[in-house]
C-alpha cells in the first residue's frame, strides 16, 4: 500500500508545492513561450510527473505506471470515445448535401448581418460544439459569416466570442464528464452547477455579437432578438443540465434559441437591416423559413450541395438557390433530433435501469492500493465502466441511425469513422497524455499538496479559482484537459477552505471557457477559416478585453456564490 505524503520535500508544505507545480509550469512554458505543439508537451509534463511522484512523493514505480495507464484509459473511454464519434457524425453530415441544406436554412431566415450573427455563430456554433468541438464550430462559422458578406476579421472575432457559453457543455458534456472522472463529484451535481453558472454569460454574448458587428446603433436596433437569444439559450441549458441529461445541454440549448429566434422574427424586425460589406437599408417583410418559396437571401452562396460530397446527389435536395422546404429542413437537421431522440430513449427509468444493470461493471484498477494523508483509501483508484449506456456508445448509436435514415453505405461510413480517427490522432496523443498527468499527480499526492497550499488563501481562493481555469483552457486550447488538469487541486483547495468542492470544481470550468477564444489553437483556427493567415495576434489584441471583462463577470457570479449572498444556488 502507498500512503500519500503532504509535504515530502524538506518537510516543507511550500517547496514541495513549488515541486508539485512543475509539471503544470513545463506544460505551459513549452506550449505558451517555446511554441511546443501540444501532444509533446503534455507527454513531457507527464515524464516530469512521474519522476516527481517517484523521487519526491516515494510512489512505488509500479503504482506510478499503474497510475499512468489509469489515466490513458480514461482518457480514451469515455473521453475520446465520446469525441472521435461525436465528430464522426458530424463528418457524416458533412458527407451528404443536406449540411449545406442546413447552412442555407439558417442563412435563408436574415439578411441582416446581426440577425445572422446570432444565428450562425451563436446558435449554429453551439449545435457543432456540442459534436465536433475542437475549432470546427469556430471555423465553419468564421466561413459561413463571411459568406453571407461580413468582413474576414470581423467574422473571425464574432465566432471565436460566441464559442464561450456552449463550451462547457461541449463534445457531448466531454468537460463535465472529465471533471467527474478526475473528482469523484457527482456528475449531476457538477452538471447542475455548471448550469446556473454558464445562463449568465449566454445571456450577455448576443448583445457582445451584434455590438462587434454593428457597434452601439446595433445593440440599440437588435437588442430584443439578441436578448431573446440569450435567455433561451440559457434557460435551456439550465433547464438540460439539471433536470434532464448533461449530454444534451448544448443541442437542447442550440434548438431551442433557433426556435426562439424564429419567433421572435415572425412578429418583429429591426427598423434597418445591415447587410453585405455593411450596406444599411430599411428593413423588409421579414423573411422567416416557410412551406417553400422562391428567391433567398443575399447571404445565400451558390449551389453547393454536393460539394465535397462522395454520395450520389438526391433529387430531394434543391440544386439551385431556393429556399429550402419543411422536408428538406426536417431532413437537415435529423442527425440533430436523432441524438436528442436517442438519449431521451436512454433516461426513461425502465430503460436506464436495464442499461445500467447489464452495461455498467465496477471494478479496482489492478495496481493501485492508495490512500490518502489521512489514511482513507482515494476513490480514484475504483473505475466504473458504463460501455453500454455510456454517451459514446449513444452516439454510436445515433451515428448508425444517421447513416441509415442518409443511406451512407457501410463502406463509406467506416470509411469516414477511420478518417476521423486519423483527424484526432494528435488530440488522442494529447488527451491520454493529459489524463495521464492528471491521474499521476493526483494519485501520488502531487495534487493534495498544491490543493492545500493553495487552501492558504481562504476565503478569497473563491476568487482565484475561475482565474486558474481560465489559463488552463487559454494554455491548452480545452476545456476538458483544463479540468482534468485542475479539478482535482480544486476540489482539494475548497474542502480545506470550507469552500464547496462542486461550485470551485465547476467554476474551473465555467469561467475557463473565457480563455477558449484566446486560445493559440483556436486564433490559429479562426486566422485559416477567413484566409487571414498570420493574423493570430490580431486577433488576440481584439479579444482579450472581452475575454477578460467575461471573466471578471463569472469571477463575481461565482464569489456571490461561495457566500450566504448566493449560496443557495450550490446545489
Amino acid at each position: 500500500m502507498f500512503q500519500q505524503i503532504l509535504d515530502p520535500l524538506a518537510g516543507s508544505l511550500v517547496i514541495s508545492a513549488l515541486c508539485a507545480a512543475l509539471p503544470l509550469v513545463l506544460l505551459f512554458v513549452l506550449l505558451g513561450v517555446f511554441k511546443v505543439k501540444a501532444p509533446f508537451a503534455a507527454l513531457a509534463g507527464l515524464a516530469l510527473s512521474l519522476v516527481l511522484a517517484v523521487v519526491g512523493w516515494q510512489m512505488p514505480v509500479n503504482q506510478a505506471l499503474s497510475a499512468t495507464a489509469a489515466g490513458i484509459f480514461y482518457g480514451l473511454f469515455p473521453i475520446l470515445w465520446i469525441l472521435v464519434n461525436a465528430l464522426w457524425i458530424y463528418r457524416l453530415t458533412v458527407a451528404t448535401p443536406w449540411f449545406e441544406v442546413l447552412g442555407r436554412t439558417i442563412r435563408s431566415i436574415s439578411n441582416d448581418l446581426r440577425i445572422l450573427a446570432i444565428l450562425i455563430a451563436f446558435c449554429f456554433g453551439a449545435l457543432l460544439e456540442s459534436l465536433a468541438g475542437f475549432g470546427a464550430p469556430v471555423a465553419i462559422s468564421a466561413a459561413m459569416l463571411m459568406a453571407a458578406g461580413m468582413k474576414p476579421l470581423k467574422s473571425a472575432i464574432v465566432s471565436l466570442l460566441a464559442n464561450t457559453a456552449p463550451v462547457a457543455f461541449g463534445a457531448m458534456a466531454a468537460p463535465i464528464i472529465a471533471l467527474n472522472g478526475v473528482t469523484g463529484l457527482p456528475l449531476n451535481e457538477l452538471s447542475a452547477m455548471a448550469g446556473r453558472q454558464t445562463p449568465f454569460i449566454a445571456l450577455i454574448v448576443p448583445l457582445l455579437l451584434v455590438f462587434i458587428v454593428d457597434g452601439r446603433r446595433g445593440v440599440k436596433q437588435t437588442w430584443p432578438v439578441a436578448l431573446v437569444a440569450g435567455a433561451a439559450f440559457g434557460l435551456a441549458q439550465f433547464v438540460t443540465s439539471n433536470y434532464f441529461a448533461v449530454e444534451l445541454t448544448d443541442v437542447v440549448a442550440a434548438v431551442v434559441t433557433v426556435a426562439a429566434v424564429l419567433l421572435m422574427l415572425k412578429v418583429w424586425q429591426p427598423k434597418e437591416t445591415v447587410g453585405m460589406g455593411g450596406a444599411v437599408e430599411a428593413a423588409a417583410v421579414p423573411a422567416v423559413v416557410s412551406s417553400g418559396g422562391t428567391g433567398g437571401s443575399a447571404a445565400q452562396e451558390g449551389t453547393t450541395a454536393a460539394r465535397g460530397s462522395a454520395l450520389p446527389a438526391d433529387p430531394a435536395i434543391p440544386t439551385d438557390n431556393s429556399r429550402p422546404g419543411p422536408r428538406q429542413i426536417w431532413m437537415a437537421i435529423a442527425p440533430y433530433l436523432i441524438i436528442i431522440a436517442v438519449f431521451s430513449v436512454a433516461q426513461i427509468p425502465a430503460v436506464k435501469a436495464w442499461l445500467t444493470q447489464v452495461g455498467s461493471v465496477t471494478f479496482a484498477w489492478p495496481g493501485l492500493d492508495i490512500t490518502d494523508s489521512a489514511g482513507k483509501p482515494v476513490a480514484a483508484t475504483k473505475f466504473k465502466l458504463d460501455h453500454l449506456k455510456a454517451t459514446g456508445t449513444l452516439l454510436l448509436f445515433s451515428g448508425l441511425l444517421t447513416m441509415l435514415l442518409y443511406k451512407i453505405s457501410a463502406s463509406q461510413g467506416l470509411r469516414i469513422y477511420r478518417d476521423t480517427v486519423v483527424q484526432l490522432r494528435w488530440t488522442i496523443v494529447t488527451v491520454t497524455a493529459v489524463l495521464g498527468l492528471s491521474f499521476v499527480m493526483n494519485l501520488s499526492g502531487q495534487t493534495t499538496t498544491l490543493g492545500f497550499a493553495l487552501a492558504s488563501a481562504g476565503g478569497f481562493f473563491a476568487l482565484l479559482s475561475p482565474l486558474i481555469g481560465w489559463i488552463g483552457v487559454a494554455l491548452t486550447g480545452s476545456d476538458t484537459s483544463s479540468n482534468s488538469l485542475f479539478g482535482q487541486m480544486q476540489a482539494t483547495a475548497a474542502e480545506q477552505t470550507g469552500l464547496s468542492p462542486v461550485l470551485m470544481a465547476a467554476s474551473n470550468s465555467s469561467a475557463g471557457v473565457m480563455g477558449k477564444m484566446l486560445s493559440l489553437q483556436n486564433l490559429a483556427v479562426a486566422s485559416a477559416a477567413v484566409g487571414l493567415d498570420g493574423a493570430e495576434g490580431t486577433l488576440f489584441r481584439k479579444l482579450i478585453g472581452w475575454s477578460l471583462g467575461l471573466l471578471a463577470l463569472i469571477t463575481v457570479l461565482i464569489f456571490l456564490q461561495s457566500t450566504p449572498v448566493l449560496g443557495w444556488m450550490v446545489p
